[in-house]
């Protein structure tokens, strides 16, 4: 076999190779760790991944060491975790945004491939609200209101997966319904409040002080069940409109080339950490509920979103920004 063969087969064969093999997986890590996550120091990504770094930096015996870095849809985080093509560096963030890039973008700067869930970690709470003295307050009421006048409602959506729910559920219920684009998505539940816009989908953190203030109120809950800031508020699929129904994942992902040994035994290091409770009751206060989950229901629930958008694009006939 000529020489250049027989490079890029060996080649082929090394990168092929696991990082991690089986009977190391068990001693991994062996020096510190980095979670690289796309928001700023606060958000709920960063706040989800700093206590999960905490309580792992314990189990490991290892740093858990959180990188920040936001900006570029995510993208500038995603291009830090591959270029560093390191199995102790890894991405901690929401699933949501990695789901839509494709959809987004003609041309990506990575491939969504090379991007593998490890472990579940939690869900972002999801709700949409409307004014205070608004006159609906469900989603059939809000949804025959805007029927009834076609044009006249406008609302703001949290951009990515959020909005693209929306889109769905707009475009299956027939709505002339207008999306006001912010580039702060916080500005939202304050014009909604003074009555500039009729809606705001978004988390519940970023809705729940102007319904703490008395300004806003909850028409739907979006995630599949029920969440404990609002437990008497019904979910989307239980008021009969599932279209509007979308879960904020987040948790943990690593390099394509990592060992199915090494992603269980981090995906059961996330479970053991999270059992006595405590990361959950801190994740309470930052509109989050914990959720772990192992590779194989990361990778199923992360499915079940790129289906949703995938046919919501498919059916407005979306397209890509470049």
């Amino acid at each position: 076999m000529p020489l250049l063969k027989l490079l890029v087969a060996a080649a082929i064969a090394f990168l092929a190779t696991p990082l991690v093999t089986p009977a190391q997986a068990q001693n991994w890590p062996t020096r510190p760790v980095k979670f690289i996550v796309p928001f700023g120091p606060g958000a709920g990504a960063d706040i989800g991944g700093r206590l999960f770094a905490e309580k792992l930096t314990q189990r490991w015996g290892q740093p858990v060491i959180i990188e920040n870095k936001p900006g570029g849809d995510s993208i500038v985080a995603i291009q830090a975790f591959l270029s560093a093509n390191d199995d102790h560096v890894l991405l901690f963030g929401p699933s949501g945004n990695f789901t839509v890039h494709p959809f987004n973008y003609a041309k990506l700067t990575y491939n969504p491939a090379d991007l593998v869930p490890i472990a579940r970690a939690s869900n972002t709470l999801i709700a949409a609200a409307v004014k205070a003295d608004a006159p609906y307050s469900n989603v059939k009421e809000f949804t025959e209101a805007v029927r009834a006048n076609p044009g006249k409602f406008n609302y703001g959506a949290v951009p990515g997966i959020t909005e693209f729910i929306f889109w769905g559920y707009a475009y299956h219920e027939k709505l002339d319904i207008l999306q006001v684009p912010y580039r702060d998505i916080n500005v939202a539940p304050v014009d909604l409040g003074e009555g500039r816009i009729q809606a705001v989908m978004a988390s519940f953190a970023i809705v729940q002080p102007q319904i703490n203030a008395g300004r806003i109120k909850l028409f739907v809950v979006n995630n599949k069940t029920r969440i404990a800031p609002a437990p008497d508020m019904p979910t989307a699929r239980e008021q009969g409109y599932p279209t509007l129904e979308m879960e904020g994942l987040v948790g943990l992902f690593g390099l394509k080339s990592m060992s199915d040994e090494l992603k269980e035994k981090i995906a059961a290091d996330f479970r053991a950490v999270a059992a006595d409770g405590s990361i959950a009751e801190r994740l309470k206060a930052t509109g989050q509920a914990i959720n772990i989950g192992g590779p194989k229901e990361f990778v199923e629930s992360i499915e079940e979103q790129r289906r949703t958008v995938a046919a919501t694009a498919k059916a407005i006939d979306y397209k890509p920004k470049n």
